[in-house]
């Protein structure tokens, strides 16, 4: 992301116990204005946090789960032999499989590039991996071509390595959330023409622009004023720095980078491009659990979205209702602002330490480890 995009969220709010933000940042630099921070502040912040802590033991870098599966105990089998199990089997109270734990498989990355594979085992689990692993396609002819760009780091490295600078042709960025609006501000602030192509009325009360303070967030309702004010009409040619094309959508890419878009009253247009970037959102990647992950949201027949099928949790304790010792929290349970994350981690830690408390009681109870689980 281009250094200059700053932060939906205050730093404040970002904070993590014991270590203020403002503080961590102000010693990072004097001219601290107003109270958004630029994303890697954020990240260089938490990479301290963790530093200073001395959290270092808990966290494990250049790791990949391939694998999240339940562990259950045959009752019937004397020896206690542990195995996977289809989960179709756990819901029954009179099965013979009981709920053990969890069974984690994954590697992890060395410094040579080699792959050092693991198997560890857990109580419980925590989904925390957000939703930008997949990013949603248009899904049209010539949408891979390698002109098109489908995430915001991409498109913004190509700007800053200087490969759309001075090009004649603009570039299109399909989309009307914030990191189309990104997108645009970065092209627009490196005097790159733009073609800004969405599917939305500007008048459209959902547009996340009418849920932002004029105040707090200037340059994005300067790209919702650009919208509305420079949108495209076939009786005018199209502004030299940015052109709208609202009720728009592109029909396909070719190989000559050009594209065909088609407005709602069904008339096409062609348009030559120097790039594109489609940012339309994305989707989480949930391959390591067994139906991706599907059998966890509201609708299980559909994917994980966060916001059209977000998983399904109790709202106190964040705990998957279709999934005992399974918690999720951030994008995936639709809380899309890294500000809220700190509400679902205390909901998970105050569940997980009130159970252990009544464990602990119960031991003590018994006067011993007999049938302690």
């Amino acid at each position: 992301m281009e250094g200059s995009m700053l932060t939906i969220s205050f730093g404040s709010w970002m904070e993590l116990p014991g270590l203020k933000f403002k503080d961590w940042v102000t010693s990072k630099r004097r001219n601290l204005k107003g109270d958004r921070v630029m994303p890697e502040e954020v990240a260089r912040y938490y990479k301290h946090y963790v530093k200073v802590m001395g959290l270092q033991k808990n966290f494990r870098e250049n790791t990949y789960i391939t694998s999240v599966s339940r562990l259950c105990r045959d009752q019937d089998d004397g020896g206690g032999q542990d195995r996977a199990i289809s989960a179709q089997h756990l819901p029954m109270e009179k099965s013979k499989f009981i709920k053990r734990n969890w069974e984690i498989r994954g590697y992890q990355r060395v410094a040579d590039g080699s792959h050092v594979p693991f198997c560890l085992f857990a109580e419980n689990v925590v989904l925390a991996t957000g939703t930008l692993d997949s990013p949603a396609h248009l899904e049209v002819e010539g949408e891979d071509f390698p002109f098109v760009f489908h995430s915001m780091p991409e498109f913004g490295a190509a700007v800053s390595q200087g490969k759309l600078r001075g090009k004649v042709d603009p570039v299109l960025i399909v989309g009307s959330g914030l990191a189309a609006a990104d997108a645009v501000l970065c092209a627009y602030n490196n005097n790159i023409p733009v073609i800004h192509v969405f599917r939305r009325r500007v008048t459209d009360p959902s547009l996340i622009f009418k849920q932002l303070p004029k105040k707090l967030y200037p340059e994005y309702h300067k790209v919702y004023h650009m919208m509305c004010t420079r949108a495209y009409s076939a009786d005018a040619n199209p502004f030299s720095d940015y052109t709208s094309f609202p009720e728009h959508r592109v029909l396909s890419f070719m190989s000559d980078m050009r594209c065909i878009l088609q407005g709602v009253s069904g008339l096409k247009k062609i348009l030559k491009l120097s790039a594109a970037a489609v940012l339309i959102g994305s989707h989480p990647n949930l391959s390591f659990l067994k139906e991706q992950g599907c059998y966890l949201g509201h609708n299980s027949s559909h994917p994980i979205m966060c916001k059209s099928n977000p998983v399904e949790i109790d709202a106190f304790t964040y705990e998957c209702v279709k999934e005992a010792h399974l918690f999720a929290l951030g994008p995936l349970v639709g809380d899309n602002f890294v500000r809220f994350l700190k509400g679902g981690a205390l909901g998970v830690t105050h569940c997980l330490a009130t159970r252990q408390k009544k464990k602990q009681h119960l031991f003590v109870e018994r006067g011993g480890g007999d049938g302690i689980a």
